[in-house]
């Protein structure tokens, strides 16, 4: 499959939070943001130690994640599994994101 069936579902949102959401509260570190479209829920990448996202997604099947750290115009669809170009649809971020070394 190449198409995403998702995409009428996408939304404009605002993030929940300046970096992982889980993360912050955790005192844990990510590599990358991504931003729930459904909810504007933030969580970290898969490249991250606790996955927050895809967490996210198994927990409330929202579908369409937006890579977010910085907004970077793409987005991922967990049901499909496909990258969706969200041609220039993204979030900004409500300030600035706090980056561990």
């Amino acid at each position: 499959m190449d198409e995403c069936r998702h995409t009428k579902d996408i939304k404009k949102v605002t993030p929940s939070a300046l970096g992982c959401e889980e993360c912050l509260k955790s005192g844990s570190w990510w590599v990358h943001l991504r931003l729930c479209r459904t909810c504007g829920h933030v969580g970290c990448c898969d490249d991250s130690p606790n996955r927050h996202a895809t967490k996210h997604f198994h927990a409330t099947q929202h579908p369409i994640i937006e890579g977010y750290d910085p907004p970077e115009g793409w987005g991922w669809c967990f049901v499909d599994e496909v990258f969706i170009d969200l041609e220039g649809d993204t979030t900004p971020q409500n300030g600035p994101i706090p980056k561990f070394v």
